[in-house]
Order: structure tokens, then C-alpha cells, then sequence
């Protein structure tokens, strides 16, 4: 099957991605290439990783690992998208050190909210499981509209986040973003952001796929791992601030 041209609102995952690592193997016949199978695997080892060191830093003594673990995950994931040679050994360090963070953040919430960190991990489970099967059974279609929609809307969103960010600096935010803010128009903003980061997912399963057609180098199958990393955390953490909106009313 031909896949269309190809875009998204994933940093690691973009149009020249496989296209590049996929002419670095021509004349070498006899490495190893990327399949989906492998991919999977990867994916879970890095989701194996990240967990357990979420279960670490669960705990309100933990918390300063949330600076440790977002800086050190930022500049392990930059090192990873210019360097995807080196993924098998930069994507676990970076699902490690997401994982420190995100176990104290999740703490942080589950504190305020009983249980909502159960329930964040399920529903972002469950809507893996339904978008990948909805994708491999034909029912979503990640066709060149949907992926210039998502695009767009991904830069909006991270517009909006950078915004936000500028502001902070000047004892500004944007209150929509607040997950206290328990209005009718910012738990609608948190659920259009969940439902784009999940669209998301979409078109890193197509990019996947697209991968292992262009029989990209094996270590692909961990750059593969970690843009689906990226927009599982993006996703859960989404999911945890719309949750928290609609406990607050």
C-alpha cells in the first residue's frame, strides 16, 4: 500500500525521518532493517522504563526530581531526534528520566485528587488500544487532510503553550490552561488538546508502518519507540489536567 505524503505535529517523528535513515543503508545489503514487531517491542521496553521510574519518585519526598527529569528528558530528546544512530541507547535514558518526572507530577495531582492518576493511565490506555485498532482495521484513515488538520492544530496548541510559557515570566498565564480552572470553555480547550494529542497517535502509527515499507535501519525501530513516547506522555499528562478540571466543578 502507498502511503500518502506525510506530516505531523510530533518533533521526533517528521516527513524526512524515515526517508533519510532509510537512504543511509543503500549499498548495504545485508543490515538489519526496521519491522513493526520490533518497533512494538521497543515501545514497551521504553514504556517498562518509564513506569518504574514513575513508580520511584511517587511520593511527596520526590518532588525535585520534576526539574531533573523534564531538563534531562528535553535535552536527551533533542540529542535523540539530531543523533537517531544513537536511539538505543538515548531513548531509554530519555523514558527514564521522563518517568522520574512524571511520577512526582502524578503524585502532586493524585494528592488533590484521589485516584485520578488510575484514571488517567487507563483512559490513555484504552484510547491506544482503540486508535490502533481502529487504524489497523481501516476504520481511521490517516489521509493528507487529516494530517494537514492535525498539523495545524498541534502548532496552535504549541503556540498557545509557548505563550504561556513568555507570560509566566511576567506573573501572567493563560487561565484556560490552569488545570484549577474548572470553566466550561477550559475543560473544552483540554478536551480539544486531548483529542488532537490522540489524533496524533494516528499518524505515528502510519509513520511507523511507513517506516518498516522503507525498510529503514534497525535502530529506527527506537527512534520509532520514542515518537510514540512523546505523544503517550503529551497525552496522559492532557488527560490528567482534564480530569482534574472536571473534578474541580
Amino acid at each position: 500500500m502507498k502511503h500518502l505524503s506525510y506530516r505531523t505535529g510530533n518533533p521526533a517523528l517528521n516527513s524526512k525521518a524515515f526517508a533519510s535513515e532509510s537512504n543511509n543503508r543503500r549499498g548495504a545489503a545485508m543490515l538489519e532493517v526496521m519491522t513493526i514487531k520490533g518497533t512494538v517491542d521497543k515501545t514497551a521496553m521504553g514504556l517498562f522504563l518509564l513506569v518504574f521510574s514513575a513508580y520511584y519518585t511517587f511520593s511527596p519526598d520526590m518532588t525535585h526530581f520534576i526539574p531533573i527529569g523534564v531538563i534531562g528528558g528535553l535535552i536527551v530528546a533533542f540529542i535523540t531526534i539530531f543523533k537517531k544512530e544513537w536511539s538505543p541507547i538515548t531513548v531509554p535514558i530519555y523514558a527514564i528520566l521522563e518517568g522520574l518526572a512524571l511520577g512526582s507530577i502524578s503524585y502532586i495531582f493524585n494528592a488533590s485528587y484521589d485516584g485520578i492518576v488510575v484514571q488517567a493511565i487507563g483512559l490513555t490506555i484504552a484510547i491506544l488500544a482503540s486508535l490502533l485498532l481502529a487504524y489497523r482495521s481501516g476504520i481511521i484513515k490517516a489521509t493528507e487532510n487529516f494530517k494537514l488538520g492535525v498539523f495545524a492544530a498541534t502548532g496552535g496548541i504549541f503556540l498557545l503553550y509557548i505563550a504561556s510559557f513568555i507570560m509566566s515570566f511576567f506573573g501572567a498565564s493563560i487561565s484556560v490552561l490552569d488545570p484549577t480552572n474548572s470553566s466550561l470553555m477550559s475543560i473544552g480547550i483540554s478536551l480539544f488538546i486531548v483529542v488532537i494529542a490522540s489524533a496524533n497517535l494516528v499518524i505515528d502509527f502510519d509513520f511507523i508502518e511507513e517506516g518498516a515499507e522503507k525498510g529503514a535501519p534497525k535502530y529506527m525501530e527506537w527512534y520509532s519507540a520514542f515518537g510514540l513516547l512523546v505523544t503517550l506522555i503529551w497525552l496522559y499528562l492532557e488527560i490528567l489536567k482534564f480530569l482534574a478540571k472536571t473534578r474541580n466543578r
